[in-house]
């Protein structure tokens, strides 16, 4: 198919500046699945599509990465599925990956005599990247492209490469040297940038480059060109690497470096995390400017991965590992280009290396965000530019959602735990990042709200001043790594909050009425090595007003129970539940019994299980495999069990039983986050999920009609899909 090759000549080079996104005017429903068909190009019939989606602009979707292949691993399938929706889809690459510039895996023989050249690697890596989304957005690995010059700030160009099938498809290249080395300090490098060790940073010429010159970033260079970006594409999802990877049990030391720029050493590229962290940079002074749509950030856990169970089934993973065949050149075609066609260091190695086989938010998300104010109507709590909304039901049962209200808050991140007190007023629980600056360290801390018992004029709660319960870490550079809280009340009000510490144990404080806090404390464990636990725990009041806590680590569950009241959860003993892949979600059963929903590693299939009153754990359901990964959110009113997990598709699916739950339904809708659930005026078990376009979506439990769920209505509650089938 010669006259399908992209040569990245100097006649194919458009020298052109100030590109913009050019958006079809056709607008469809968020996240359009193709239909399947014979895929050109890509060798793997039925699994890519046959034509790209039809624009729409309801969502936009902005990723920043350090290297070329990082979304690929660490933020595939979400990455496949927003192309795949026709969403105008984003990538802007820091660094150009350069390592050693010899495009070979290192046991190759003949290794060290092979030359160094770096702007050809670059190139390669490039033409990688461009060929995997290219087959993701049209099932055509050679797809062409539309390349040329941008200026992001002035003074300074950037190559920008849009796909011409597909021109909401995009990737931007700012091509700054990388660290060259996992985790040896290295002035010249983006963290060198964010901590001042240096001053500037220069970038690399690819090979055959419309950029023709290097250029030195400051700093401030930098973030002004992230938040161009932002400004460009004002994006209502933005994707990011980790910015608080777990340190490495054993740390490296690196005499005669200054302490600041060693650091910690952790389970991450320091490229992954610097770029992570110029991006919360970029995103504060964003948000702190007036655009047009609030923007939700994920961030995804990198190199860590490999040391965690897979969350991935099967064959998700051999989708993902085939695209990133491609970006590797595993293949060895040619596409027409003399510097390479993909990166030969990744190879055909991906399904080998366990970055494959996961997919993981830091932030693991929280069921509890949706709560019933007294009057009855649902409220619901979402962040959006880094603070606090509020969507709140018009009339209480109609499923028919207002505009959302700002809270507060600043520079939050995850999601919003609700803790609902006995007289129905509500708190909220978050996690907050403080970026360095002058006098003042980088850190993060948890922080809370109560509601004052007062509504707005658009009827949403308001809420008193945002109070900072501090961290579990006092030391700054450890509290970056501190989990996500969760808060549970006891009967007499008595608040519990519970996260994840630095070392991986778990530690509480509590505050009567949610307020007058003791300091943090550890949870008992039981003699011998302690657990080192994952973020993803979670908590609940049986009815017997005892405290329950959950955690898993890559092995098995652990479980802590209150004696008394007002006592702290001790440990139960062994649970010997099987390993979770992921977070878990804690409901009361009735005489004193809880139950646990989770993953099952390897195969992404829902797992129960249940502890009666003063019994042992076992598992009860394994419900049938639909892919997916993340949070299970679970609720149950007397025998009625109700379930919701995504899908391998990235859609919301429900579940109902009595006693246990029922079979998976279809027509979920596509969301992000993890599932708010809660009860209605009605009496209705309410399942809302917030999608990439910022809305609300929700379906209810019904006892007559064909389905065991109303069809899912947006905010404004008119229908979005079809009711769900068996």
């Amino acid at each position: 198919m010669p006259g399908r090759i992209s040569r990245l000549s100097r006649r194919r080079v458009l020298q052109v500046g100030g590109a913009g996104l050019v958006v079809g005017t056709g607008t469809v429903g968020a996240w359009q699945w193709l239909a399947p068909g014979s895929a050109q190009g890509s060798g793997h019939a039925g699994e890519f599509p046959v034509r790209p989606a039809r624009a729409v602009t309801t969502e936009s979707f902005v990723h920043i990465i350090a290297h070329p292949d990082d979304s690929l691993y660490f933020m595939n399938p979400e990455l496949e599925q927003s192309i795949r929706s026709g969403a105008p889809t984003v990538t802007v690459c820091l660094t150009g990956g350069e390592s050693d510039g010899r495009n070979a895996l290192s046991q190759t023989p003949g290794y060290g005599r092979l030359p160094e050249r770096r702007p050809e690697f670059v190139r390669a890596r490039i033409n990688g990247l461009r060929e995997a989304t290219a087959q993701m957005a049209t099932g055509d690995w050679l797809s062409p492209w539309k390349v040329e010059t941008t200026t992001l700030i002035p003074g300074f160009q950037v190559e920008l490469q849009t796909l011409k099938a597909a021109p909401q498809v995009q990737l931007i290249f700012m091509e700054l040297v990388e660290a060259r080395f996992i985790r040896v300090p290295r002035k010249e490098s983006l963290r060198g940038l964010w901590l001042g060790a240096t001053p500037k940073l220069t970038t690399l010429v690819p090979a055959d480059s419309p950029v023709k010159r290097t250029y030195l970033y400051e700093r401030r260079h930098v973030i002004d060109s992230l938040v161009a970006v932002l400004d460009r594409y004002r994006p209502t999802v933005v994707r990011t690497l980790d910015p608080n990877p777990t340190h490495r049990a054993v740390q490296q030391q690196f005499p005669g470096v200054p302490h600041d720029l060693a650091g910690i050493s952790h389970y991450d590229h320091q490229d992954h995390t610097t770029s992570a962290h110029f991006a919360q940079a970029a995103l504060a002074e964003y948000w702190g400017r007036r655009h047009s749509r609030p923007t939700a950030v994920e961030s995804f856990v990198g190199y860590e991965v490999s040391l965690l169970p897979s969350n991935l089934d099967a064959a998700t993973t051999r989708h993902k590992v085939k695209i990133l065949d491609t970006y590797g050149w595993a293949d060895g075609k040619d596409c027409g280009d003399p510097s390479g066609c993909g990166d030969r260091k990744v190879g055909a190695r991906s399904k080998d290396v366990r970055w494959s086989n996961n997919c993981r938010h830091r932030a693991p998300g929280t069921q509890r965000w949706v709560q019933p104010l007294p009057d009855g109507r649902l409220s619901a709590f979402a962040l959006l530019d880094g603070t606090v909304h509020c969507w709140t039901e018009t009339k209480a049962g109609t499923g028919v959602w207002s505009r959302p209200a700002t809270v507060g808050g600043s520079m939050l991140e995850g999601q919003v735990e609700v803790l609902r007190h006995a007289d129905g007023t509500l708190q909220l629980f978050g996690m907050r990042t403080e970026l360095p600056g002058r006098g003042r360290a980088h850190r993060r801390e948890i922080v809370t709200a109560r509601q004052t018992g007062k509504v707005t004029g658009g009827g949403a709660p308001a809420f008193g001043g945002w109070e900072s319960l501090g961290s579990p870490e006092a030391d700054p550079a450890r509290s970056m790594e501190v989990g996500y809280p969760v808060a549970v009340a006891d009967k007499d009000g008595k608040v519990f909050v519970f996260a994840r510490d630095w070392a991986g144990g778990v530690m509480f404080r509590t505050g009567e009425g949610g307020k007058d806090w003791t300091d943090w404390e550890h949870l008992a464990v039981d003699e011998g090595q302690p657990p080192v636990v994952l973020d993803g725990l979670d908590a609940a009041l049986d009815d017997q007003g005892r405290v329950h806590v959950v955690a898993a680590d890559s092995k098995t569950v652990y479980h802590w129970m209150s004696e008394g009241d007002g006592e702290p959860p001790q440990p139960t003993g062994p649970t010997r539940l099987p390993t979770a892949s992921g977070p878990l979600s804690l409901a009361p059963l009735s005489g004193g019994g809880m139950r646990l929903v989770t993953r099952q590693p390897g195969t992404a299939r829902v797992l129960v299980a249940e502890r009666p009153g003063g019994g042992k754990w076992r598992m009860t359901s394994e419900l049938p495999p639909i892919g997916g990964y993340g949070r299970v959110a679970l609720a149950h009113d007397g025998r009625t069990v109700v379930l919701a997990a995504r899908d391998d598709k990235g859609r919301v699916r429900l579940s109902k039983g009595s006693g246990r739950p029922g079979p998976w339904q279809g027509g979920g809708v596509p969301y992000r986050a993890t599932p708010g659930i809660a009860k209605d005026a009605r009496g209705r078990t309410t399942v809302v999920v917030l999608g990439t376009d910022g809305k609300l979506s929700s379906a209810r439990t019904q006892s007559t009609g064909k389905y065991p769920f109303t069809a899912w209505a947006g905010q404004d509650g008119r229908t979005r899909s079809a009711a769900p089938s068996a």
